[in-house]
């Protein structure tokens, strides 16, 4: 289940002031919400400062974060107070050696106090993302979303995506969230929910509750047609979709024009023309379509 992780020399990698210059850039091209992810962003040395950097921004409506939760028992009110808007925490098992596995060294108990300590900073958007797999956790599903309901945050379902090598088959894991839908019908009165959270999910509400169910499918359903979004991962490496291997490198040009911002927005305004149309994940393929990990692009 897990992935074997190389890390970057420094110079390889932007720095905080190059990703919070990144940023700027990109709204004032006109971007309005920026998701900071990983890995594990709040594990990285002074973390906190781009946040504060980035929250700063004028023309940027909302600042999210999507974390393990290993950090916010230290981190949620520093982050509130930073201008973070909404928090995904990436949770696939309650189950605490399960969750061992799937994290590879991971306690579930500093993710709950967590996800306990962002409620208390005042954070009323946080939302669980998981992901189901044939024959490792597939039974948890009615746990997880009972679990939301008791917290009163919403969780969405993500179809696993074929990227990095990992040491199982992924069509014997894979599960439709169709499927997942069709049980969590079976036990909880859902109604089709008009929300969009900017993103490609799409929500059910459970009837007498604060909790919505998302479901994120890039294998059953095939969103791409209202995808506008790009990553940029900690090489300076612009992916105009998760999918596809197009990239532009922003890295030098920020290093060679230090002073001068036009350049690096011209190449962020060229690269609109190459966003592909689609993404095209199979899962019958021997090897994965993409072999970064979602690590690298970006959870």
């Amino acid at each position: 289940m897990s992935e074997n992780m190389t890390f970057l020399p420094r110079d390889e990698v932007l720095s905080l002031e190059e990703c919070a210059r990144l940023v700027r850039i990109f709204v004032d091209l006109g971007v309005t919400k920026v998701r900071i992810t990983g890995g594990e962003p709040l594990v990285r040395k002074n973390a906190l400062w781009l946040f504060q950097k980035i929250g700063q921004l004028k023309n940027l409506n909302e600042l999210v974060l999507t974390t393990n939760g290993s950090q916010l028992e230290k981190q949620a009110k520093n982050l509130k107070l930073a201008g973070v808007k909404r928090i995904n925490i990436s949770l696939d098992s309650l189950n605490p050696e399960r969750f061992k596995i799937i994290t590879r060294i991971g306690e579930l108990d500093k993710v709950l106090r967590g996800i306990k300590a962002a409620k208390l900073a005042g954070f009323d958007q946080i939302k669980l993302n998981s992901v189901l797999m044939q024959g490792f956790n597939e039974n948890e599903a009615c746990d997880l979303v009972d679990f939301a309901i008791q917290q009163q945050i919403d969780i969405s379902f993500i179809e696993e995506m074929p990227l990095g090598n990992v040491a199982h088959n992924r069509e014997n894991t894979y599960i439709s969230n169709a499927n997942t839908l069709k049980l969590l019908q079976s036990k909880y009165p859902l109604i089709a929910s008009t929300h969009a959270s900017g993103g490609p999910a799409r929500y059910w509400q459970v009837t007498d509750s604060n909790t919505k169910i998302g479901f994120i499918s890039p294998h059953s359903h095939n969103f791409c047609e209202s995808c506008n979004r790009v990553r940029i991962t900690c090489k300076g490496e612009l992916y105009l979709c998760l999918g596809q291997e197009d990239k532009i490198d922003l890295m030098p040009l920020l290093r060679a024009h230090p002073l001068d911002d036009h350049p690096i927005a011209q190449a962020i305004i060229d690269s609109m023309h190459i966003k592909p149309k689609g993404h095209d994940f199979n899962l019958q393929r021997a090897n994965p379509d993409i072999i970064r990990f979602m690590s690298h692009t970006g959870g």
